[in-house]
């Protein structure tokens, strides 16, 4: 991962096409982007992810693949599958925004499709902080969809809008109130932006699965020690504990992806 990255894996349906919306909006605040160049973002990165929702698993589930990478000029988007890939189609009858690689190419500087023939593809995105000046231009298998979606950002100003944004979203899918929303949204912002707690790989890692009227939140891999610095965190002076907005809260014990002994902070919230 670079200094600057952010990952997210999740199922490809279309209901989480909304929610990686919400986080590349999130990125492209942090960023500084100008809302009209927001809303250009998360158009041409809704599209390509609708084109995996509907054309990759052939109607089975699969993993979408989002990584997003800014530079000093422009912001690099991938969006990944491991299916049939991307596939050009007509402009009617589609269940997605219905406006295809035309409106991609004017959006962004510069796009490009790797892959397919049943071997997963990639489209690549370079969009630029400022808008164009002209418009124009496997192995086989069947992937296993991730029961959750993964999430891994560098640490600093990117995680707050980010995980607010994606958080936001899955409390809404679940039908959360307003008031437990904000509770969901102020424990994510408690455990993911303490300057202080160390992740075994140095980024942020937050693994989220919603359902209904609940979100589960796994926090990690931290290294030893770091998920009892979380939860004294919490503690608020004469106001008692953040931990009290969570349904349950405990720290586990896993692996990383390398094999590795680590701790995992999880947490649960109902509506």
């Amino acid at each position: 991962m670079t200094a600057r990255e952010l990952r997210l894996t999740l199922p490809a349906t279309a209901d989480n096409v909304i929610v990686v919306r919400q986080a590349v909006a999130g990125l492209g605040e942090a960023l500084g982007l100008p809302a009209p160049r927001i809303a250009d973002l998360k158009t041409v990165v809704s599209e390509a992810c609708n084109n995996v929702v509907l054309h990759a698993y052939d109607g089975e589930p699969g993993p979408l693949e989002v990584t997003a990478e800014p530079g000093s000029e422009e912001l690099e988007v991938q969006i990944a599958d491991q299916g049939a890939g991307f596939r050009p189609r007509a402009n009617q009858g589609e269940e997605s925004l219905g406006l295809g690689l035309p409106l991609i190419a004017a959006l962004s500087d510069s796009f490009e499709i790797s892959g397919g023939a049943g071997h997963g593809s990639r489209t690549t995105i370079r969009f630029g902080y400022e808008p164009p000046e002209f418009s124009g231009n496997g192995n086989g298998a069947q992937a296993e969809a991730p029961e959750e979606l993964e999430m891994a950002i560098t640490p600093g100003e990117m995680v707050k809008p980010v995980l607010a944004r994606v958080i936001g979203a899955l409390a809404a899918r679940a039908e959360f109130s307003v008031d437990r929303l904000a509770d969901t949204v102020l424990l994510g912002d408690a455990v993911s932006s303490s300057p202080r707690v160390e992740f075994t790989d140095g980024r942020v890692g937050i693994s989220i699965r919603d359902g209904d009227g609940h979100l589960q939140v796994r926090v990690g891999p931290l290294v030893e020690g770091a998920g009892e610095q979380l939860l004294d965190e919490m503690n608020l002076p004469g106001a008692g504990s953040l931990r009290s907005l969570a349904s349950r809260m405990e720290i586990t014990r896993g692996q990383t992806a390398e094999g590795e002994d680590a701790e995992f902070l999880v947490f649960e919230v109902t509506s």
